[in-house]
C-alpha cells in the first residue's frame, strides 16, 4: 500500500489501482486527495474530519464513489446530496465490510472526552487491512490484533502528550504516523513528536514524521 499524508487528519491509501481515503477535512486538501478515489471513510461529524462543502460536489461528480459515516454524518450527507443517497453508508463499530481493495474492520464508538460540557459525538476507527489504523478523534485501541501502522492524533483539544504516549505504546504497531496535527506550529509538533519517537522505541514502534503531501509505502 502506498499512504499519503494530507494536512491535519486526511490520509490517503493506494493499493492495486484501488484509492482509499480517510477523513477529508475542511483543513485538508480535499479535491486533491479525493482524485481517483472509490471510497471515503470519515470517522466523525467535526468539520476537520468531513468537509461539507467539497465532499457533497465530489461525491457527485464520481458516480462510483462510495462513503462511509457514522450513522449521523451519513444522513447528514443523504441530505445534503439525495441523488446520490444509494452510496453514502451508515458505519458501525464492531463490524467488518469489504470494499475494492481493501478489507475494514471498525473499532470505538465515541469521541474522546473534551469537556463534560461538550457532547460526546460518534466516532469510528478504521483498521484496513488488518494492518493500518486510523483511530478518529479517540485513542480506542484494536483489540485483540497486531496492527502493523498506526495513525497518531498528535494533538487535539481533547488530548495531551502523555496520552498520545501511552495510545502509541498500547498499540505497539511496527510503525507510526503523525495525523491531527493541524493546529499545532513547527515547533510544537518538535515537542511532541520527540517523546512520540522515544517512547514508541522503547516498545518497539518506529515513529517517522510525514509532511503533508508525503508518501510512503508500507
Amino acid at each position: 500500500m502506498l499512504l499519503t499524508k494530507y494536512t491535519h487528519a486526511c490520509v490517503r491509501l493506494e493499493r492495486d489501482g484501488h484509492v482509499l481515503v480517510l477523513d477529508p477535512g475542511n483543513l485538508s486538501e480535499v479535491d486533491q486527495a479525493l482524485d481517483g478515489a472509490g471510497t471515503v471513510l470519515i470517522t466523525h461529524e467535526h468539520e476537520d474530519h468531513v468537509d461539507r462543502e467539497r465532499l457533497p460536489a465530489a461525491i457527485l461528480a464520481a458516480p462510483d464513489l462510495q462513503v462511509y459515516a457514522p450513522s449521523g454524518v451519513a444522513e447528514e450527507l443523504r441530505a445534503l446530496v439525495p441523488e446520490a443517497a444509494a452510496r453514502i453508508h451508515a458505519s458501525d463499530s464492531g463490524t467488518r465490510f469489504s470494499i475494492p481493495g481493501f478489507d475494514i474492520r471498525t473499532f470505538g464508538g465515541q469521541h474522546a472526552l473534551i469537556h463534560p460540557n461538550i457532547p460526546v459525538v460518534a466516532n469510528i476507527g478504521y483498521l484496513i487491512n488488518d494492518e493500518v489504523y486510523h483511530p478518529g478523534d479517540s485513542f480506542i485501541v484494536p483489540h485483540g490484533l497486531q496492527v502493523s501502522t498506526v495513525l497518531v492524533p498528535i494533538h487535539a483539544p481533547w488530548s495531551k502528550v502523555g496520552e498520545v504516549i501511552d495510545f502509541v505504546t498500547a498499540v505497539r504497531a511496527e510503525r507510526a504516523f503523525p495525523i491531527h496535527d493541524g493546529l499545532l506550529n513547527s515547533a510544537g509538533k518538535g515537542i511532541v513528536e520527540k517523546h512520540v519517537k522515544s517512547f514508541g522505541e522503547r516498545y518497539g514502534t518506529h515513529y517517522e514524521h510525514l509532511e503533508p503531501g508525503q508518501s510512503v509505502t508500507l
